[in-house]
């Protein structure tokens, strides 16, 4: 989510006031720029409600959802409270078949591990690894069994190739065709923050591993990566992984060249790196200093994979604001919030249900708050506007995805998205980082709304988290929309650490049971992400020219060719 720098700057744009009828094929005219002090406006914004935020999280996180898991009862419950909550306000259904919903058929696969198995070989010695202690696999949504028998193992650093960012682990020439390939997660922390973020990805890892011939990865962290927890790693692998399938029944993922794919404790690299001609610690770091590197191994490995598939049913949620202009009322901006968490898992501390309160019942009731403020308008905005809660994104932003390359509406309409997900409850809303804002025009509306509300802009003050690519905005983005998903900078206002409040919620909170509505959430600042996420896509909406990817920038030459609005 995965750096220019932003200032407290004013940002004067022309905006058009929405009309009800106009003449001629364009666009209505905008005789007189919008503003953000207008009655109705004024009007939307006091009737945002922290009490809303906080009934809403309530009901998505109580116990009787069990944690909205895939395929449940739970999260069936949570998508009807949805609907009801839409109902109640009149916005139109934008499924399928004239209702709420769009289907989303998924592959849940899952590794049986008594039947698994992953060894190490190195020379004489023979390392028979435990599954969950020392490794996991990764269940192959294509196949039941797939192996890997005595491969060579290929180190290659964090296993990225940006050579046009100065960065390239296989800039060296190493030939990775018929190997393994094991490299650290991350990425080099001399990458700017979202682009950071991107190489990270572990699809954009096996793309460049699949291309360069591998047929398995192995995956491990430095001993000092805050994203380590291999305990709720193991709780929600135990669950498996998804993919969405096609209409022929293709999931999306998978790859018929990969054999095996581990991931590995602490306990597991150092059987990986008998024999090397570099230690762990070495490796680690040269990481740290952001030195490309690779080198093969002296050991060899053996992966059995047996998964089971089973297909699960899930859906996502769309309503639709229509705009005003006769023209760009065929546009949309789209908010996206995403439904589902892990349901029922391994238990911690006698707690089996992972409720999900901050991430993310909060996202949820802060979407449906949004929609409520449109409603309120008695003009609505010349574009239209899109409500759209999806399933899975904890699978992997699999109802986003689906969204994007199956919409409800017509293809190349979507010219924005706003996300909301996990914003940061815990302290008021001072500060924000806009992820994605340096990257498009974007950049402005959100500048100017953070501005009439007093709140400033800040830098990623977290890019090992890689947060850009961790929700469900970066769907939009790989379909060349320009998006933005709003983070709560660390200002408290008082003498609390925002930075310590935010890496405790990361280390002993974040995807465990104890994510409930028992946690000290500032509802107000919920109240303040409402105002700030409908104001900047208000003005997305007034404007008549669509939002566009700054010049040269790199994810607008990776994939704003996809999308149908300027670039």
């Amino acid at each position: 989510m995965f750096r220019p720098r932003f200032a407290h700057i004013q940002i004067a744009l022309a905006l058009a006031l929405p009309l009800t009828a106009c003449s001629g094929s364009g666009p209505a005219p905008a005789p007189k720029p919008a503003t953000l002090d207008s009655p109705q406006i004024a009007a939307a914004l006091k009737a945002v409600s922290g009490d809303e935020i906080k009934r809403h999280m309530s009901v998505l996180a109580d116990d009787k959802l069990e944690g909205r898991g895939l395929g449940t009862e739970g999260y069936e419950g949570a998508l009807r409270h949805v609907e009801q909550a839409l109902t109640a306000i009149k916005l139109a259904p934008s499924g399928e078949s004239g209702g709420f919903r769009q289907r989303v058929p998924l592959r849940n696969s899952v590794v049986v591990k008594e039947q698994s198995a992953m060894t190490v070989h190195g020379g004489a010695k023979k390392t028979t690894l435990v599954y969950n202690t020392d490794y996991m696999l990764g269940a192959d949504p294509l196949r039941e069994d797939v192996t890997v028998d005595d491969a060579p193992i290929a180190f290659v650093g964090y296993g990225v190739s940006a050579p046009g960012l100065g960065y390239d682990d296989y800039g060296s020439g190493i030939d990775v065709k018929g190997k393994v390939v094991a490299f650290l997660s991350g990425a080099p922390a001399k990458l700017p923050s979202n682009e950071r973020a991107y190489y990270s990805s572990g699809a954009a890892k096996e793309a460049e591993a699949i291309k360069r011939g591998a047929i398995g990865t192995i995956s491990f962290t430095s001993p000092d990566d805050p994203r380590f927890r291999w305990d709720v790693s193991v709780a929600t692998g135990s669950q498996g992984s998804y993919a969405w399938v096609d209409a022929q029944g293709k999931p999306n993922r998978g790859d018929a060249q990969m054999r095996g794919s581990a991931s590995l404790n602490h306990s597991g690299v150092q059987a990986l790196f008998a024999g090397a001609s570099k230690k762990p610690a070495d490796v680690f770091a040269a990481a740290a200093q952001s030195t490309p590197q690779a080198f093969d191994l002296a050991t060899r490995v053996s992966m059995k994979t047996h998964s089971t598939h089973k297909d699960v049913d899930s859906a996502n949620v769309v309503a639709k604001l229509e705009g005003s202009d006769p023209v760009l009322k065929g546009e949309h901006v789209v908010y996206v919030a995403h439904v589902d968490h892990f349901g029922r898992g391994v238990a911690m501390n006698g707690d089996d249900i992972y409720n999900g309160a901050h991430d993310n019942a909060s996202g949820v009731a802060i979407l449906l708050e949004i929609a409520r403020a449109y409603a309120s308008l008695q003009e609505r905005p010349r574009r239209s506007v899109l409500f759209l809660f999806v399933t899975a994104e904890e699978r992997g932003l699999l109802g986003s995805d689906y969204f994007v390359q199956h919409p409800t509406v017509p293809a190349g309409s979507i010219v924005a998205n706003l996300t909301e997900d996990m914003p940061f409850l815990f302290h008021p809303l001072l500060d924000i980082v806009p992820y994605g804002a340096q990257h498009s025009s974007l950049k402005d509306p959100v500048s100017r709304a953070a501005q009439h509300l007093g709140i400033g802009l800040a830098d990623d003050p977290i890019p090992e988290q890689v947060l850009f690519i961790r929700s469900d905005h970066f769907s939009f983005v790989r379909q060349g929309i320009p998006s933005l998903f709003i983070k709560s900078g660390f200002k408290t206002g008082d003498a609390r650490d925002g930075g310590a409040i935010n890496a405790a919620y990361r280390r002993d909170v974040y995807h465990k049971p104890n994510d409930d509505m028992s946690q000290p959430f500032d509802f107000e600042a919920g109240a303040q992400h409402v105002r700030l996420n409908f104001l900047t896509g208000w003005l997305v909406a007034q404007e008549t020219a669509r939002p566009a990817w700054n010049s040269g920038d790199f994810f607008g030459q990776l994939f704003g060719t996809k999308a149908g609005g300027a670039r």
